[in-house]
């Protein structure tokens, strides 16, 4: 898994960023650590994360809380929503 480089990520910390909220649907359990290898790079622009497991659809739901550059989120949703057997879709607020 690739990691954000040191460099990179002070070039985007110095961009201005958004309050974002990505929303994350899980109907394959098998893609969950690939999914939290790459929450865990971003780590560092995320203000929360919340998980309910909805047992009666064998899925889960995940919402995550970012402060990022317009890039960074793009760039965190596309790569989550790649994976197998998840989908994603992102809310950007207009600060």
């Amino acid at each position: 898994m690739q990691q954000i480089g040191k460099d990179t990520e002070k070039q985007l910390s110095q961009q201005s960023t958004r309050v974002a909220l990505i929303g994350i649907v899980v109907e394959n359990p098998a893609a969950v650590p690939q999914m939290n290898d790459i929450l865990h790079s971003y780590a560092s622009y995320i203000i929360g994360r919340m998980g309910i497991p909805y047992e009666k659809r064998g899925v889960s739901v995940i919402s995550v809380a970012v402060d990022a550059p317009q890039q960074v989120i793009s760039a965190l949703s596309g790569k989550i929503g790649r994976l197998e057997g998840i989908s994603t879709k992102t809310i950007t607020s207009a600060i």
